[in-house]
């Protein structure tokens, strides 16, 4: 008989599987967003992420209560207001939605790790990251609006500044801001790979930051660009960033990987609401199995090279890795 190689042999039961098993998710790596609304009494299902939420601050203490209970370490948050303006100054706003909801959860917990979204998308009438001029997005008027939206929100208690705007300099930036603010110990969690992807679709929905007008694509990134990435990495590490994120996670699991050989600093896997709903839309429909769907491809993004992942299945993973 020819010879060749027994692999089967680390296959052929449920224990020798697990002890050979080279990647583990664990609910620790899970990191939820949250979206807090100003009002009372409100609790809105988005209507394309099924079982994800708009919830304002009397529900706050109820959600996180779940999230303790179920060992998810930590949050991130995004913000609806109640006025939108062309200068998005409720990003900034010391009394703002994130501000408010960041003060809350401290003072009930001190387990919780409090990861500021730092944008103006959700607060500008016209639905863009920045101050516009001439029809586009003014890069270096802007910067100064994330400083003062990063330095608030570190006020508050935030414990990671997670810069998404994808502004040239913005790392920096925040960097300096926080330093000079007395917040030098507070990391920046940098949307450093951050592609303009039809996925980030029902996230608008949630967080109610539709462009008005254009698109995002003199800022995000081409989905066709590999080396692109690279650049925009190795920047924003030089700028001083602590954490570089991915985003999407699914079908950029390449670019993970390339920023986890490059790069010596925690990498994030942003697993997003377009990734979510089409899991949600076939798992409605009996599909697939959910659980088991999810639960492979989380796994595949911590293989991939993410540290730390961010997904709106969070709650849904660690009560499956509670059960396994």
């Amino acid at each position: 008989m020819t010879e060749f190689k027994r692999h089967r042999r680390l296959r052929n039961s449920a224990g020798m599987r697990a002890i050979v098993r080279e990647t583990e998710l664990k609910t620790a790596d899970l990191v939820y967003p949250l979206f807090v609304v100003e009002g009372d009494h409100i609790k809105n299902e988005v209507s394309s992420m099924p079982g994800v939420y708009q919830i304002s601050l009397d529900y706050l203490e109820e959600e996180i209560d779940e999230l303790l209970k179920l060992g998810i370490p930590s949050v991130l948050l995004f913000g609806i207001p109640e006025e939108k303006d062309e200068a998005g100054s409720g990003a900034y706003d010391p009394e703002g939605i994130v501000q408010k909801a960041i003060r809350q959860i401290k003072q009930k917990t001190s387990e919780l790790l409090v990861i500021a979204d730092t944008c103006l998308c959700e607060y500008t009438s016209h639905g863009h990251c920045g101050l516009i001029h001439n029809g586009d997005v003014d890069n270096d008027a802007s910067l100064p609006l994330h400083v003062k939206t990063a330095v608030t929100q570190a006020e508050a208690g935030a414990d990671i500044i997670a810069p998404s705007n994808m502004m040239d300099g913005f790392v920096a930036e925040i960097r300096q801001g926080l330093d000079e603010a007395g917040f030098a110990h507070i990391p920046v969690m940098s949307y450093a790979v951050k592609y303009a992807s039809a996925f980030y679709g029902p996230f608008r929905d949630a967080a109610d930051s539709t462009p008005q007008f254009g698109d995002r694509k003199t800022y995000q990134m081409d989905p066709a660009n590999r080396l692109e990435a690279m650049r925009e990495a190795q920047s924003d590490i030089e700028e001083g960033a602590d954490f570089l994120i991915v985003k999407p996670a699914l079908s950029y699991m390449d670019i993970i990987r390339d920023v986890k050989n490059n790069h010596p600093v925690p990498v994030v896997a942003y697993n997003v609401s377009g990734e979510y709903s089409m899991v949600k839309a076939a798992s409605l429909n009996g599909w697939i199995d959910e659980r088991a769907i999810v639960l492979e491809k989380l796994t595949s993004m911590k293989r991939a090279g993410a540290d730390i992942i961010i997904t709106y299945f969070a709650k849904d993973a660690a009560k499956w890795l509670q059960e396994n």
